[in-house]
């Protein structure tokens, strides 16, 4: 069951490090649309097995996929999660 919900939000289509760092943002997150700082993602129970290098990669592969952005226009650091699973 689990595995079919992941197949219905779009989730199997990523790597493992994708989805660790994609639901470690959104469980930060207390609001839609809020901003959550790369080093909160980083400290996530969820994410401090990744590498340093992986997880900075991770976050460039969300930016391109459209699954999160950048918060406020700023270059780096904030985040907002462009994703919602409860929506779906």
């Amino acid at each position: 069951m689990l595995h079919q919900m992941e197949r219905d939000m779009g989730l199997d289509r990523l790597s493992r490090a994708e989805r660790d760092v994609l639901l470690a943002a959104n469980a930060l997150t207390e609001a839609p649309g809020e901003a959550v700082k790369s080093e909160q993602i980083r400290s996530h129970r969820l994410v401090k097995g990744i590498a340093q290098a992986t997880f900075h990669r991770t976050l460039k592969s969300l930016l391109d996929l459209g699954l999160i952005k950048r918060a406020g226009g700023s270059k780096a650091k904030h985040y907002v999660v462009c994703f919602d699973p409860a929506a779906k």
